[in-house]
């Protein structure tokens, strides 16, 4: 089983026929993932990479069916996308665009409120792939490999280097989720684990975090109020990070103790995580726990 997207997931891409668009679509069809057309005002009616091409979402919906789209669009129109792919019914909405203006994605979390059901993934992040099935993002494809690890992190690099750790422990992945990393998200750590919680396809968790905000704490409280029902192993990269000053990612900001990644990983333990110091142990420390 898996999360969030799946063989048969109708996918389209927003931003379908611009250069970032045209470039990971063409490499998530490779892969095999299920895209139906895509979306750029204007363009209706052409077809792009042997797929329709629509004027807008709520035509995509009607026409092939879309239930799942990925958004390749420039950060100031971005907010208007996701809310318009809400609006025409898409479930799932993944934003891979970096840079949307904080006072955009504040609509777009209020707008989201309206509808029941729609789950966003990013903005700012590598996307969803359920190994085997659909690659909804811009991750290498090859690194992952199908098993029943769950990963969630707030790092795309890390998302590969946890499913290739995973992968060298002879272990393999079901979803691998990456949140993004702007101050404000559309599914924050808690609620990706959760959908791993509930996927009784889903072994174990791999959750990766960073400084910065209270994600990796609601997370790690969840968990222990589950029981720790599914065994987690954690990791919060940038230990070395000064106070005040932003690593990467907009929401990676030490604003105060309780955001240092020493304070997290220490909330981590308190709560039945398995945290490890370095992301090279992720797939040893799965392995033991599970043969234990």
């Amino acid at each position: 089983m898996s999360v969030l997207v799946n063989k048969h997931s109708n996918i389209i891409v927003q931003g379908f026929t611009g250069k970032e668009g045209s470039f990971h679509a063409e490499q998530m069809i490779e892969y095999g993932t299920n895209i139906v057309g895509g979306v750029t005002p204007g363009k209706g009616g052409q077809q792009h990479l042997n797929k329709p091409v629509f004027n807008t979402v709520a035509e995509a919906v009607d026409k092939v069916k879309a239930d799942t789209s990925i958004i390749f669009v420039p950060p100031k129109f971005a907010g208007d996308a996701i809310m318009e792919a809400a609006e025409a019914g898409i479930k799932v909405i993944i934003c891979i665009t970096e840079g949307i203006p904080v006072q955009d994605m504040v609509k777009v979390k209020a707008y989201l409120n309206k509808f029941t059901g729609v789950t966003l993934i990013g903005p700012n992040c590598p996307g969803v792939i359920t190994p085997g099935e659909a690659k909804v993002g811009i991750m290498p494809g090859f690194v992952f490999k199908e098993g029943k690890i769950g990963i969630v992190s707030k790092s795309g690099t890390l998302t590969y280097e946890a499913a290739d750790q995973v992968v060298k422990a002879g272990l393999g992945i079901s979803t691998a989720i990456g949140i993004g990393g702007d101050p404000i998200i559309g599914t924050p750590t808690k609620e990706a684990v959760e959908l791993f919680m509930n996927d009784p396809d889903t072994e174990a968790i791999v959750m990766i975090g960073e400084i910065g905000g209270n994600y990796e704490a609601l997370a790690a409280q969840y968990i222990s109020e589950t029981g720790n029902k599914k065994p987690v192993v954690g990791f919060i990269a940038g230990k070395t990070a000064p106070k005040g000053r932003t690593m990467g990612h907009a929401g990676a900001i030490i604003g105060g103790e309780d955001d240092t990644a020493e304070a997290k990983m220490r909330i981590m333990r308190e709560n039945g995580i398995h945290v490890v110091e370095s992301p090279a142990e992720i797939g040893s420390t799965l392995k033991k726990i599970l043969q234990a």
